[in-house]
């Protein structure tokens, strides 16, 4: 009898996917248009010159040290507590979480992976490009500078451009990437470039970030989301390959035991070695000792003792032990014949 395999969560989760999507029933998905190319070759133009106007030295570095001298967090002390909490809203760990969470619930309900995959391409593009440009670029912040005026630049450091403010941009812009109405998707921009402006600025007033590694962190974050539509036949294939490997371990969990080979009529099971029946052994052995040819034996010469002459021996000797005075039971003993 076959036992019925229980269920794991992902199963269960499977489960839940494939039942019919509640709400869209058509899932827009964003094409690269005319209108995306043109915005996303601005934003890399601006990218390019801010990244310019620091390396020359330029006004902007000047004003990124007046900013810094006028201290906002002493200017506006009233406001630091609140600013402190509000920050969190652009790092990674947190918003990731939160966001996630909230993609999770609309791929359980549209019967779809794409915005989790959606999320998981855009922070890998935010992890690869910003950080590969924090490295090379290795701007030092506010509270490291070692000269006034100076750009900064190639000292170590890692905070050009804002990792809080690209984050920012793309974690909660996702949600606007993924909206599923016309009208869901202006609000949520509007939504995602607030916070996302907001927290840069919050950099600013806490004194963390340069003004200019704000610019570069909306550039930054700006141009993955205005990429995404390249990467979405990826994300399609990623989901469909998901989907098949889950059907390929579903079936192959649910395939039935293989029955046994049924044994023809008439047809003697075969038997191992050694595991015949009793009779069956003994009526070969007959069969065999009756066809063996007789084969002479051959004694060794010399008188041969009978066998009631011949002592039991074992392994280790004989039992009897030796008597001298012990003679062969066919021996004649001479008995002494009494005088007259």
């Amino acid at each position: 009898m076959r036992t019925e395999l229980k269920p794991t969560r992902l199963d269960r989760v499977f489960s839940r996917l494939d039942r019919e999507p509640e709400r869209p029933a058509h899932i827009d998905v964003p094409v690269m248009t005319r209108h995306r190319v043109v915005l996303l070759a601005s934003t890399l133009a601006f990218y390019v010159a801010i990244v310019w106007a620091i390396v020359i030295t330029s006004w902007l570095v000047r004003l990124d040290w007046q900013i810094m001298f006028f201290r906002p967090y002493q200017q506006w002390q009233q406001i630091h507590a609140f600013l402190d909490y509000y920050v969190v809203l652009g790092q990674r760990g947190p918003t990731a979480v939160m966001v996630a969470a909230w993609l999770g619930w609309r791929s359980w309900r549209q019967h779809t992976l794409r915005p989790m995959l959606a999320l998981g391409v855009s922070l890998l593009l935010l992890n690869i490009t910003v950080g590969a440009a924090k490295i090379g670029m290795g701007r030092l912040g506010p509270h490291y500078a070692t000269e006034v005026g100076s750009n900064e630049m190639w000292l170590g450091g890692d905070i050009f451009p804002s990792g809080h403010t690209a984050n920012a941009v793309v974690t909660w812009g996702i949600l606007a990437y993924l909206a599923s109405t016309p009208r869901a998707r202006r609000w949520l921009s509007a939504l995602s470039a607030v916070i996302s402006l907001g927290v840069g600025l919050t950099t600013v007033y806490l004194g963390t970030h340069w003004l200019s590694d704000v610019l570069l962190g909306w550039a930054a974050g700006l141009l993955i989301m205005l990429a995404l539509p390249w990467f979405e036949p990826l994300i399609a294939r990623a989901e469909a390959w998901l989907f098949s490997l889950r059907d390929t371990l579903r079936d192959r969990r649910a395939a039935p035991l293989p029955a046994p080979v049924p044994t023809a009529v008439g047809t003697a099971p075969l038997r191992q070695p050694g595991h015949e029946p009793a009779a069956v052994r003994e009526t070969g052995i007959a069969a065999r000792a009756a066809h063996a040819p007789i084969v002479p034996l051959h004694l060794s010469p010399g008188p041969h003792p009978t066998r009631s002459e011949r002592a039991p021996v074992t392994p280790t000797g004989p039992r009897r032990p030796p008597h001298a005075d012990r003679v062969a039971h066919n021996a004649t003993s001479a008995r002494p014949v009494a005088g007259g």
